[in-house]
């Protein structure tokens, strides 16, 4: 089975940028679709985008829409997340997750990394 590993975490002002990575290892990250989620203390997981098995067709959630980028590269066997114009209400532990049948914005998915924090101050 896969396991998953975030990376690219850190503190940034606003209006900065971080690229969070997602690193496969034990299979080969082709064979699955890819999310990233975020969470802060005391709410739900919350989704932020999402790339297919072709990496055809990403989508994101709305508050990531035109700020956020979801690329794979099967090649390095890994998966970005590329975040631009960052807010305060961006900080949060950011985890990728990875499954071989699911593709959607809901935490269906098998395989869960440990999370990044990206803290974004003010």
């Amino acid at each position: 089975q896969v396991q998953l590993v975030e990376s690219g975490g850190g503190l940034v002002q606003t209006g900065g940028s971080l690229r969070l990575s997602c690193a496969a290892s034990g299979d080969t990250i082709r064979s699955y679709a890819v999310g990233w989620f975020r969470q802060t203390p005391g709410k739900e997981r919350e989704f932020v985008a999402a790339i297919s098995w072709t990496g055809q067709g990403p989508y994101y959630a709305e508050h990531a829409e035109g700020r956020f980028t979801i690329t794979r590269d099967n090649a390095k066997n890994a998966v970005y997340l590329q975040m631009n114009s960052l807010k305060p209400e961006d900080t949060a532990v950011y985890y990728c997750a990875g499954d071989r049948v699911y593709y959607g914005q809901l935490t269906e998915y098998d395989y869960w990394g440990q999370g990044t924090q990206v803290t974004v101050s003010t």
